[in-house]
C-alpha cells in the first residue's frame, strides 16, 4: 500500500495515543472532547474569498464575536475547549483567557487541528457572563504573496476564511452539567484589527474600538449573526504540548532619532516575538512601526534580514503585495491618548524597531518586548568561566527560544518555516537545553501529515518546498530516535513503526542504488560538499535506526535487512569518498569528518582520516572550521573523539573569522545562517550553527546518554577540562531528574560535582594519569568506602544515584 493512503490510519492512531499519554490541565479532573455536534460547529463571519490577489492587500477586519451565557448556582468546574482555522483570542467578561498567544499550533489543517483546554473557573461570575472571540488569519489565510518571486502559499496550503469551535461546560456541586457551544446565536462584527499577517504585520484603527464589546449587558442588536462554517476537514486533537506564551520581557536599552518624527527602539538583544508600547498624539495620526535585526552606519533601520521571502523590488511578490516585503505594524490613534498598543496576531524577529509618524520620543519605560515561544521547560543550564562561551550559548539558546514557534524553524522572519535539515542537525542541541518531548512528537505528527508516497518534501508543515532531498525529509525518523534515546519514549517507536518501513520502501525506490544522488549538501558550508556525502550519511542513519527499531519490535526479518542496507551503504560511502581519490572540489572538513562520524572508514585507517582532517583544518581561515549545517555537528564530535575536545576549545574560544566567536565580536546577540556576516540577506537568527551548545553539553559538562540504557536509566558523564578554561556548571533534566556535572580547576587540583538522579546510575571517565591521586566523597551517603569503587584510580568508574564531589590532584605522589 503507499505511504499516502496509509496518511489518515497513523494520524488516527495518533489520535487514539496522544490523550491517554498527555494531559493539558492537570487542575481540572475532568476530562472533556471538543467536536462537531449539531449544537456545536464552526463558526465565521461567512463572507466570500476574494475574487484577485491585489484585492488580499486591502482592509479585511478580523471579526470578533460574542455571546453572553449564564451561571446560575455554585460552580464546581468551569472549562473552556477552543480552537481556531486561523488564530483566536478569547475572553471572559473582557479578561484574557489563558497566556497562550498565536493558537492553535500550526498545523495541516486538512489532517488534524489542537484544540486548547482553559479553567475559567475564576473569570464567570454568578449571573450574566459574555465571551468574546477574536480571529486572526494566521497561517489559514495567508496572503497571495510570491516569496522568492515563485512560492504562493495559498496554492499549497489548505486556506480559507477564518473560523472556530469552542465549547464551554459547566459542573456544577449539584451534579448539574451544562455544554454550550459555537453556533449561529453568536454575534461578530468588525473589530478594529484591520490587517493581520504573520510576515507582514498589523494594522490597528483605534477609532474603530467598540467599548465593552466583550462584557456582559453590552447591546449587540446591530451586530450580524454568525455564520455557520464547514471549517477544515483536519481531525479535532487535545493539544499534549506547550503552547506559544511571552517567555521573556526584553527591555530597550537605547532610544534616538533617525529623522522627522522617527525613533529607532535599540531592544539590546535580537528576538523573536512583539512588543507593547505607550503611544500618543493626535486623533486620526498613523504610527508605524518597522523592524530589523540591524542598523545601518548611519543609525537607520535595516530591515532587509528579515524581508519576507527574500521580496526586495517591484512585482516581485505578485499582484498588489508591497515592493519590500518587510516586517510592519500600524496603529492609528482614536481621540483619547496616551495609549499601550501591542499586536495579536502577528510576530517579528528584530533587535531594532523604527518608530514614525509620533513628535516626541517615547520613555524607554514606555516600551517593553515581549519574546514569544513555545513554552518548553527551560531547566537545563551550561556556564563557564569563559564570558565568550557563555556569550555564545546565551545567543544559542536564544535563537532557539525565537525559532520555536509551534514548529521549528530555521528563520522566524523571513520563512518560519519547519524545515527537516536544521531539524536533523539541530535536534539532539535543542533537546540538550529544553524539555522537548512533546514538542517533537508533536513535529513528528506534523511530518506524517506532510510526507507524500513519491518525492522527499522540505518542511513539516508542507509549504510546496521539495528540492533538499532525504537530509530533510528522513528528520522525521532521526527525531524519532532522539525521542527514544533521551526520553526512551518506546511508545511512539511502536505507533509509527509500520509507517517508517513505509518510507524505508520509498527511499528505496527513490534512491533504488544506495547512493542519496539529489537533494542538497552542507548547507552553508564554505566550500561545495556533494549531496552524494551528506545524504547517503543519513540515509546510513536511518538504516541504522530502523535496525534498532526492528529490534525492539522483535522484527527480525526487518532487523537483518537494514542491517545488510546499512553495511551496503557503508561501503558504498567508503568506495566512493574513502577508497579512491576525491577530485571534484569539495570541503575537506566536512568529507573526514562525515566519514568518521558515521564510522564509515575502518579502524585501522582512521588515523589517516583523522591527520587528513587535522590537515583540512590547518589549511581553513585561521585554522577554523568551515563546515555547513550538517558538517559542523559532525566536525564538533569527530574532532573531541579522535583527536581532543581541547582542540575543539581553541577554535570555539576564538574570535577570528569565521567562527561563534566572530559572530559575537561583530555584536551578535542570536546566531547567524552563514559565517560570514550578512546585512541584506541571511537571517541573524537561524539555529543551524547552534550544535555548538551540544558540544558543551556533551563535551565540557560531559552529559552523554547510552543507546542501550535510553531516557538516562544509566548514562556517561565525562567531562572536558581544557587550558584556558577554569569552571563548567553544567545541569540536565532527564526524565530519571536532574543530572549535574560541574567542575573547577585551581593550581593544585581539579575539583568534580555530580549529581545522579534516583533509580539511575552514571559511567564516570575522568582524564588522569595512574600518578594522581583521586578521592570520592559521597555528599548524599557518607559511609561510601572509596575503595570499593571499582576502576577508581584510573578514572573510570560507576556511580549510583547520589551527589558526589570528586577531586583530581595535579601532582603526582
Amino acid at each position: 500500500m503507499l505511504i499516502y493512503k496509509n496518511l489518515k490510519k497513523i494520524a488516527l492512531t495518533a489520535v487514539m495515543v496522544i490523550p491517554f499519554l498527555y494531559c493539558t490541565d492537570k487542575k481540572n479532573v475532568d476530562s472533556f472532547e471538543l467536536k462537531t455536534t449539531p449544537s456545536v460547529y464552526w463558526i465565521g463571519d461567512g463572507q466570500t474569498p476574494l475574487a484577485h490577489d491585489s484585492l488580499f492587500y486591502g482592509d479585511d477586519p478580523a471579526p470578533m464575536f460574542r455571546k453572553e451565557i449564564q451561571v446560575k448556582g455554585k460552580l464546581k468546574s468551569a472549562t473552556l475547549l477552543i480552537t481556531a482555522a486561523g488564530y483566536y483570542k478569547a475572553t471572559i467578561n473582557g479578561q484574557r483567557v489563558g497566556i497562550n498567544y498565536l493558537d492553535p499550533a500550526w498545523t495541516d489543517t486538512r489532517k488534524r487541528i489542537y484544540y486548547a483546554e482553559y479553567d475559567i473557573s475564576d473569570l464567570l461570575n454568578n449571573g450574566n457572563n459574555c465571551i468574546g472571540v477574536i480571529l486572526g488569519n494566521g497561517f489559514y489565510n495567508p496572503l497571495p504573496l510570491k516569496m522568492w518571486g515563485r512560492r504562493n502559499l495559498r496554492e499549497v496550503l489548505d486556506v480559507g476564511r477564518p473560523a472556530f469551535i469552542a465549547k464551554i461546560v459547566l459542573l456544577y456541586e449539584n451534579g448539574e452539567k451544562v455544554e454550550m457551544g459555537t453556533d449561529k446565536n453568536w454575534k461578530f462584527s468588525p473589530s478594529p484589527i484591520l490587517k493581520n499577517n504573520v510576515y507582514l504585520g498589523e494594522v490597528y484603527n483605534a477609532k474603530n474600538e467598540t467599548e465593552g464589546w466583550d462584557l456582559p449587558g453590552f447591546d449587540d442588536s446591530n451586530w450580524s449573526e454568525a455564520i455557520f462554517s464547514t471549517g477544515p476537514e483536519g481531525e479535532l486533537q487535545k493539544s499534549f504540548f506547550p503552547h506559544i506564551q511571552i517567555t521573556d520581557y526584553v527591555k530597550p536599552i537605547n532610544i534616538y532619532s533617525s529623522g522627522k518624527d522617527t525613533f529607532i527602539i535599540d531592544m539590546g538583544v535580537n528576538f523573536t516575538g512583539t512588543y507593547r508600547i505607550k503611544l500618543s498624539g493626535n486623533p486620526g495620526d498613523s504610527i508605524v512601526f518597522r523592524f530589523g535585526e540591524r542598523v545601518y552606519p548611519d543609525g537607520s533601520l535595516n530591515p532587509l534580514t528579515t524581508v519576507c521571502g527574500q521580496i526586495k523590488k517591484k512585482g516581485m511578490g505578485g499582484v498588489g503585495a508591497p515592493d519590500i516585503a518587510w516586517q510592519t505594524d500600524t496603529y492609528i490613534l482614536k481621540d483619547e491618548n496616551p495609549v499601550w498598543f501591542q499586536p495579536e496576531f502577528t510576530f517579528h524577529t528584530f533587535r531594532y524597531m523604527e518608530v514614525s509618524g509620533i513628535s516626541a520620543q517615547p520613555a524607554l519605560s514606555d516600551i517593553s518586548g515581549l519574546a514569544l515561544s513555545t513554552a518548553v521547560q527551560a531547566d537545563n543550564n551550561f556556564y563557564s568561566s569563559s564570558d565568550l562561551l557563555n556569550s555564545i550559548q546565551d545567543a544559542t539558546q536564544r535563537t532557539f527560544r525565537s525559532n520555536l514557534m509551534s514548529v521549528q524553524s530555521d528563520c522566524a522572519a523571513r520563512e518560519k518555516f519547519g524545515y527537516g535539515g536544521d531539524l536533523n542537525a539541530t535536534s539532539e542541541s535543542f533537546i540538550y537545553n529544553f524539555d522537548m518531548k512533546s514538542f517533537y512528537r508533536k513535529t513528528v505528527y506534523d511530518w506524517v501529515d506532510a510526507i507524500n508516497d513519491s518525492i522527499f518534501v522540505d518542511t513539516a508543515p508542507f509549504v510546496g518546498i521539495q528540492y533538499c532531498g532525504l537530509s530533510w525529509e528522513s528528520a522525521f525518523l532521526t527525531t524519532q530516535y532522539y525521542l527514544l534515546l533521551y526520553y526512551d519514549d518506546q511508545e511512539l517507536v511502536k505507533e509509527m513503526y509500520e509507517f517508517n518501513k513505509k518510507w524505508m520502501e520509498k527511499a528505496q525506490r527513490i534512491h533504488p542504488r544506495g547512493v542519496v544522488d539529489s537533494g542538497l549538501g552542507d548547507h552553508e558550508s564554505l566550500s561545495p560538499v556533494p549531496v552524494e556525502l551528506t545524504g547517503t550519511s543519513h540515509y546510513l542513519m536511518c538504516a541504522e535506526i530502523m535496525q534498532h527499531f526492528a529490534s525492539i519490535m522483535n522484527d527480525r526479518a526487518s532487523e537483518k535487512k537494514y542491517e545488510q542496507l546499512a553495511v551496503s551503504l557503508r561501503k558504498q560511502l567508503k568506495e566512493q569518498f574513502w577508497s579512491k581519490p576525491v577530485t571534484e572540489k569539495i570541503n575537506k572538513q566536512t568529507l573526514f569528518a562525515t566519514l568518521l562520524y558515521h564510522k564509515v572508514i575502518p579502524e585501522e585507517e582512521t588515523k589517516m582520516a583523522v591527520d587528513s582532517l587535522i590537515q583540512a583544518i590547518k589549511e581553513a581561515p585561521a585554522s577554523h572550521f568551515t563546515t555547513g549545517i550538517f558538517g559542523t555537528k559532525y566536525i564538533l564530535e569527530a574532532l573531541s573523539e579522535y583527536v581532543s575536545p581541547e582542540k575543539v576549545f581553541e577554535i570555539v574560544n576564538s574570535k577570528e573569522f569565521p567562527g561563534w566567536g566572530f559572530m559575537i565580536s561583530r555584536g551578535a546577540t542570536t546566531i547567524w545562517e552563514t559565517w560570514k556576516e550578512s546585512d541584506d540577506t541571511f537571517s541573524n537568527c537561524h539555529p543551524m550553527f547552534g550544535t555548538i551548545t551540544e558540544w558543551f553539553y556533551r563535551w565540557l559538562g560531559g552529559i552523554r546518554p547510552i543507546l542501550q540504557h535510553p531516557g538516562f536509566e544509566k548514562f556517561i558523564i565525562s567531562p572536558c577540562t581544557p587550558d584556558g578554561l577554569n569552571e563548567v556548571r553544567v545541569n540536565y533534566r532527564s526524565p530519571y531528574g536532574t543530572i549535574v556535572s560541574n567542575w573547577v580547576k585551581d593550581e593544585d587540583k581539579t575539583t568534580y560535582e555530580f549529581e545522579i538522579p534516583q533509580q539511575s546510575s552514571a559511567q564516570i571517565q575522568l582524564k588522569k594519569d595512574l600518578s594522581q591521586k583521586i578521592t570520592v566523597t559521597a555528599v548524599s551517603d557518607p559511609s561510601l568506602n572509596p575503595n570499593a569503587i571499582k576502576g577508581l584510580n584510573e578514572g573510570n568508574f560507576e556511580l549510583s544515584a547520589g551527589k558526589y564531589v570528586v577531586t583530581i590532584y595535579n601532582h603526582t605522589f
